[in-house]
């Protein structure tokens, strides 16, 4: 999930010179374990991080869902955490739960909420923020790398 800290694999994938380099944390470090399984919070990071030191003009891009059990505060320390690293875009949407063997839904968002969220997170300085309900990481993905 987070490559295991391969720094060698990483690095293939920026060889192959990609528009954009993706990694999403999906969640919180207090939920992260719960969450990602075999990813690990500051492992995902260093990886967003060394792609950025590897090749500052690569566009580095992460994803979040909300609704897992975070809180606000929980939130903004890992976004404060992704501008520490650079990275330029950011995905922020709902988790549904795919089945109920999976981590319920602890509440829906307001599509309100996302917007005031995103708003927040622009002011970090993120390049891009894109945020609500319907979002995935991948949502509109060729118009962010147009910007």
């Amino acid at each position: 999930p987070d490559f295991l800290g391969d720094k060698a694999a990483i690095e293939r994938v920026i060889a192959a010179q990609p528009e954009v380099f993706n990694h999403n944390l999906e969640t919180v470090p207090r939920l992260h374990k719960k969450v990602r399984g075999k990813a690990e919070y500051r492992r995902s990071l260093d990886l967003l991080w060394h792609v950025k030191r590897k090749a500052p003009h690569l566009t580095t891009k992460c994803g979040l869902m909300l609704g897992i059990g975070e809180t606000i505060d929980e939130l903004f320390n890992v976004l404060a955490d992704l501008r520490e690293i650079q990275c330029d875009i950011l995905t922020l949407g709902q988790y549904l739960s795919p089945t109920l063997k999976h981590i319920p839904v602890s509440r829906f968002l307001p599509p309100s909420e996302f917007d005031s969220i995103a708003a927040k997170a622009r002011t970090l300085g993120f390049r891009q923020v894109v945020a609500g309900p319907y979002v995935r990481s991948s949502y509109h993905a060729d118009e962010m790398v147009a910007h």
